[in-house]
């Protein structure tokens, strides 16, 4: 084995975050849990007789085009004579009840975009094409209700050596679309994985692999079978989650086994390069350009950076914030404080409304002594769903540091605790953390931490 190489190529699907599908009005969504089956479908997404398709999805194509500019694609235009033109992709399968399926790909179609690199791995080619009907062969049924949804289809080279690689690699590649919104986030994605061993066996394509914690299993479990059978045939092979094996479903067809035809109801797409440079102009930086600018700019060290640069929205928070407060200061409260509250809610950044001056507002009370940490935590706290001017709680919760304030306070609650003193004078430190919890909750978090346990200190004495 020291010889040869593994080579792994990947057809990787996901689903465009669009309102519509891509030739109907219906709805995009793909969360069948909350909705019955085949209620989100009409006479062209599940290929009633006589029922024409609609003009492209404006949103789908853009997307499209975004996806190839993030990869460093090449964009055909029409300036170089490669319009956009859907096939007919012919197969007899249940979940395709027209007997074929329409993509931008096949034998007599330019592909959207082509010859990139992404992370070091060259990318083929992506196209756009319609996904099928959810087909659930042990029952019998169909459900369309995703059927015509815009899937984009990223095909990479065969670069990758290693399952980790892959690993690595999609996660970066799903970080990446994030930034411009190009898929749908609870959709997943899927792949179909080409393993070979140069030199020792003949490539398997593994279809319709979901998750990459499933796609790294598959592609494991496959490199250990091409090194123990090294199997001679190309075949295409789905992957068994239960046994952790993949299955042989049929010999490799060819791609003049579809019987692509150009689509007669749709016209040719022809994007021009304005079109392009206009969508390229207000694209955002990449997760890797903004690691860097953030490290560089703002002297952060690398772990907190990635940590706000695995959403744009919270990095683009940060940036905003730390126009007006110093960035180790606003560090904690994005990525610890924000990101804390965020998820005891369970809520998204994208989901909530929060204005990046009411968190500098809010920072500014704090850095001016004006409220204490735990009174912004609870105002924080707050913001969610909705940021709101902090100025008027922050006028209520002004922060209690004066000594004879605070000493008027702590003695009334050391009446109500005598036991409490024992303890304390018994050696027990816990005692003492319960009294300082009693003055912050009497105070309602206004108390100055360090000065009202300077004075309860003084008090038990």
């Amino acid at each position: 084995m020291a010889n040869n190489k593994v080579l792994i190529g990947l057809e990787i699907h996901g689903y465009l975050d669009t309102k519509e599908k891509l030739f109907c009005r219906c709805k995009n969504f793909h969360d069948m849990k909350i909705i019955k089956p085949n209620t989100n479908i009409c006479p062209i997404c599940t290929g009633q007789p006589g029922a024409k398709p609609n003009a492209p999805n404006k949103s789908a194509i853009d997307k499209t085009i975004q996806i190839g500019l993030m990869l460093n694609c090449e964009v055909n235009t029409i300036e170089n004579k490669k319009p956009w033109i859907f096939q007919r992709k012919h197969y007899s399968w249940p979940d395709m009840p027209t007997g074929y399926q329409k993509t931008i790909s096949g034998a007599h179609s330019t592909n959207p975009v082509v010859k990139g690199e992404f992370q070091g791995i060259q990318i083929t080619e992506a196209h756009l094409e319609e996904d099928p009907a959810a087909w659930n062969p042990e029952k019998g049924t169909v459900d369309y209700n995703r059927a015509g949804a815009p899937l984009i289809e990223i095909v990479t080279e065969p670069d990758f050596t290693s399952a980790k690689q892959v690993e690595t690699w999609l996660k970066q590649l799903i970080l990446t679309l994030s930034y411009i919104k190009a898929l749908n986030k609870d959709a997943g994605i899927k792949a179909d994985v080409n393993v070979n061993i140069k030199g020792i066996s003949k490539r398997a394509e593994i279809k319709n692999v979901n998750s990459i914690t499933e796609i790294v299993k598959a592609i494991n479990s496959e490199i250990a079978r091409h090194e123990k059978e090294k199997p001679q045939k190309q075949e295409t092979r789905r992957w068994n989650s239960i046994t952790q094996k993949t299955e042989l479903m049929r010999s490799k067809e060819d791609a003049a086994d579809y019987r692509f035809i150009p689509e007669p109801d749709l016209p040719a797409i022809k994007i021009t390069k304005k079109r392009v440079q206009e969508i390229q102009k207000n694209l955002p930086e990449s997760p890797m350009q903004k690691l860097d600018k953030v490290i560089k700019k703002h002297k952060i060290n690398e772990t907190d950076a990635k940590i706000l640069t695995q959403n744009l929205e919270i990095v683009e928070l940060f940036e905003k914030v730390v126009e007006k407060i110093k960035p180790a200061i606003a560090l904690p409260w994005i990525t610890v404080e924000l990101l804390g509250a965020l998820n005891y809610n369970k809520k998204t950044i994208d989901e909530i409304e929060i204005d990046p001056n009411h968190i500098i507002e809010l920072l500014n009370h704090l850095e001016n002594n004006k409220i204490t940490p735990l009174k912004a935590k609870e105002i924080l706290r707050k913001f969610i769903p909705k940021s709101f001017s902090p100025k008027q709680e922050a006028k209520s919760s002004e922060k209690i540091s004066n000594e004879k304030e605070l000493s008027k306070i702590i003695q009334g609650i050391l009446k109500q605790n005598k036991k409490s003193i024992e303890d304390y004078k018994a050696g027990e430190a816990k005692a003492l953390n319960f009294l300082m919890g009693q003055i912050m909750q009497k105070t309602n978090r206004r108390a100055d931490f360090q000065i009202a346990r300077k004075v309860l200190e003084k008090e038990l004495k």
